[in-house]
């Protein structure tokens, strides 16, 4: 099992502090939602047409899809080609939901080239909380 880097863990405190919603499992809020994490390489020479393509996709994931929550993409100051993104998904449904939508399809296929490396890890939310815009 692989340990969280502090970066990620960064990553996950960050994109709880922005999101302006407390989730978590309780009887009143029902089950947790879905959280993942992925770490990206990105070909250096591709960064800024992986950033356009990814801005793309997350615009229309949080405009068109309810089950998609949040979307949380940062790059590594030092290497820029490396990204991480935290994601927050109503549950397993609504991120199959996601995966299957014609926007993901297309930055799937667009992007394809430029991932050089991809590790996605599964999470157990045990508290997500922010403060209100």
């Amino acid at each position: 099992m692989k340990t969280l880097s502090r970066k990620t863990l960064a990553v996950a405190a960050l994109a709880a502090s922005l999101s302006g919603t407390v989730l978590a499992e309780s009887p009143a809020a029902g089950p947790a939602p879905l959280v993942r994490i992925a770490e990206l390489e990105i070909d250096p020479a591709r960064v800024a047409a992986y950033e356009a393509a990814v801005k793309e996709e997350i615009e229309a994931s949080i405009r068109l899809e309810p089950g998609v929550l949040a979307i949380y993409a940062v790059a590594e100051k030092e290497r820029p080609n490396r990204f991480r993104f935290f994601e927050i998904y109503a549950d397993d449904a609504a991120y199959r939901k996601h995966i299957d939508s014609p926007h993901f399809r297309k930055y799937a296929e667009a992007t394809r080239t430029m991932i050089l490396s991809k590790q996605l890890l599964d999470t157990v939310p045990v508290m997500l909380g922010a403060k209100p815009r």
